[in-house]
């Protein structure tokens, strides 16, 4: 019975427009984002959306976390529309503005805390924390990582046109040598 009455208050508190919300965020990041973000643009928060979802179905998340995650998601990189810099912390500012009337405190701060998570190197304490940054960085065990990377590249050398392929090729393998996912299914599968 007590299984049933925490999936109960789970459904019941689960009231947060994601649509709603998702239009109101993505329509920034359309507006704002600067042209030369070509890999933290639209298309990576809505990548980073759909695989926090996958990987939300595999690890087998509540109703209300995938909720969370799901809105974590979509503000993680929002920061860039300020500055590259500390765009994480930037990103929780964001979403405490955008979101401070129709989310409650305490699911504000996992938000933020999932947001701060895929700060790099990651280091994720829950279990959300895990799935978001673990979908922040999926593309690495899959087929598209090189014209991903290559996008990554492009945008690095906006900001430090010195830095060659030969300093990005050290980066992503010492990089590649340290990163580890933390959600049991990205271990297995990427």
């Amino acid at each position: 019975m007590l299984i049933y009455d925490l999936e109960l208050r789970n459904l019941v508190e689960m009231r947060y427009n994601i649509s709603d919300i998702k239009k109101n965020i993505i329509g920034k990041l359309q507006k704002n984002l600067p042209d030369h973000l070509v890999y933290h643009d639209v298309a990576h928060t809505l990548y980073v959306v759909e695989k926090a979802a996958f990987i939300c179905k595999k690890e087998k998340v509540s109703v209300l976390d995938k909720q969370l995650i799901n809105i974590a998601a979509l503000y993680h990189d929002s920061g860039f529309m300020v500055s590259p810099d500390n765009h994480e912390e930037t990103s929780c500012k964001i979403a405490r503005k955008d979101l401070n009337k129709i989310v409650k405190p305490d699911h504000l701060d996992k938000i933020c805390s999932m947001i701060m998570s895929t700060k790099i190197p990651q280091s994720p304490k829950t279990h959300c924390e895990s799935i978001l940054a673990d979908a922040d960085l999926e593309y690495l065990g899959t087929n598209s990582f090189w014209s991903t990377g290559d996008l990554l590249f492009q945008e690095i050398q906006y900001f430090n046109p010195k830095f060659s392929e030969g300093d990005w090729n050290k980066l992503q393998v010492s990089f590649l040598s340290k990163h580890q996912y933390k959600t049991k299914f990205c271990r297995q599968y990427r």
